[in-house]
């Protein structure tokens, strides 16, 4: 069942600026991270120096100081970017709907999340590659099937069986839907759980979506 969002609905449940949960999500991994404050502290301190320089009756002075502040915060407003940007790709649909269905099958695939080369006892370099599993969620209603969701796999996610209800936001260049742009994160009611491989969604506010406009039921 697909139910088309009313004017506005859309940018409370996704928002321009990022949230808390999408700055921890973006601010990534400990090696992602270290990058950040190395790329900051490198940049910062370099243009730092060019503003001591510069400031001596230059009036490039200002831009330098300013840019370096830019630098020093990067490892904040690098995620809030980031975030921001993926927040305006599923903002930028024209049509977006709620879904209401169930999971019609369940899989699990080995995704590789990056390499490295390492030497091994005898010098020779191998290549390592960092796995990690993967679950997709096929969706379906009473209309056929919809599309996947996709996110990795954690021990919780072991319970999802096929015929679990779910709910996401969907979007389409079309009025009717008739093809499918892209998914946002899932629900499932049943379980209290949240599905997805990025928390696009506000999710007390979809909650409460689904309770106004998917309460005949008495599902919630």
């Amino acid at each position: 069942m697909l139910i088309p969002l009313r004017p506005g609905e859309l940018q409370r449940l996704i928002p321009a600026v990022a949230t808390a949960g999408q700055f921890r999500f973006c601010l990534g991994s400990p090696q992602v991270i270290l990058q950040r404050v190395m790329v900051a502290t490198i940049g910062g301190v370099i243009t730092f120096l060019v503003y001591n320089q510069a400031q001596m009756g230059s009036r490039w002075g200002p831009f330098w100081l300013v840019t370096s502040v830019v630098f020093f915060l990067f490892i904040l407003w690098g995620p809030i970017v980031q975030a921001g940007q993926r927040n305006a790709t599923l903002r930028r649909y024209p049509s977006a709907a709620l879904f209401e269905g169930v999971v019609a099958n369940v899989r699990t695939r080995e995704r590789v999340e990056n390499q490295h080369e390492q030497a091994d006892s005898r010098g020779k370099l191998e290549l390592i590659e960092n796995r990690r599993t993967w679950m997709l969620l096929e969706l379906e209603d009473a209309e056929g099937y919809l599309g996947r969701v996709a996110f990795p796999m954690e021990k919780n996610h072991k319970v999802i069986r096929e015929g679990t209800l779910i709910r996401c936001l969907v979007f389409s260049e079309r009025k009717d839907f008739s093809r499918i742009g892209a998914l946002s994160d899932a629900w499932l009611p049943e379980l209290r759980m949240w599905v997805g491989d990025y928390p696009y969604l506000l999710r007390p506010a979809l909650e409460e979506l689904c309770r106004l406009r998917l309460s005949r039921g008495g599902r919630n």
